[in-house]
């Protein structure tokens, strides 16, 4: 699993929203990129929903969301549809994404529940890994950001 500092790997894959999403679409702001492990679990439901009951507050502190499981691009769409996401949600069938960012469950093919925030500069800022404490992402992201935030108002 990439740690903190290490450079975050570029994707490419199609979004729920009939883009093509790639990480260096977002250089220039944070983007906090989540994997979960299978839509329509309700697990990965809530944390969806949690992200997207969050995803103004995520915006006013500069980041993007997105969210990479290994599902197929017409199980995300639906997914996104169902939940209401205003954000891509990225189809890693192939599991090249998951893969390169060292989430990849060896026995069971899925992404573990795992979420970075990458900075403005491509390097991963937070990890957090919590696979049963869904809750526990979004609010250590809202926390990082917010410190993030307070530290660039109180630079020159």
């Amino acid at each position: 699993m990439l740690a903190v500092g290490a450079v975050a790997p570029e994707f490419e894959a199609q979004s729920s929203d009939g883009r093509t999403v790639r990480l260096s679409d977002f250089r220039g702001k944070a983007v906090v990129l989540y994997f979960f492990p299978k839509a329509f679990t309700p697990l990965c439901a809530m944390e969806t929903r949690r992200f997207r009951d969050n995803h103004a507050d995520l915006a006013a502190l500069g980041a993007e969301v997105v969210g990479v499981s290994s599902d197929e691009l017409d199980v995300q769409c639906e997914f996104g549809r169902r939940q209401q996401v205003n954000f891509p949600l990225l189809a890693d069938a192939d599991r090249r994404i998951a893969n390169a960012y060292g989430v990849l469950w060896p026995m069971f093919g899925r992404a573990r529940r795992v979420t970075f925030v990458i900075d403005e500069r491509a390097t991963v800022e937070l990890v957090c890994w919590h696979e049963f404490q869904v809750s526990k992402h979004l609010d250590e992201v809202l926390l990082h950001l917010q410190k993030r935030a307070r530290g660039s108002a109180a630079k020159p």
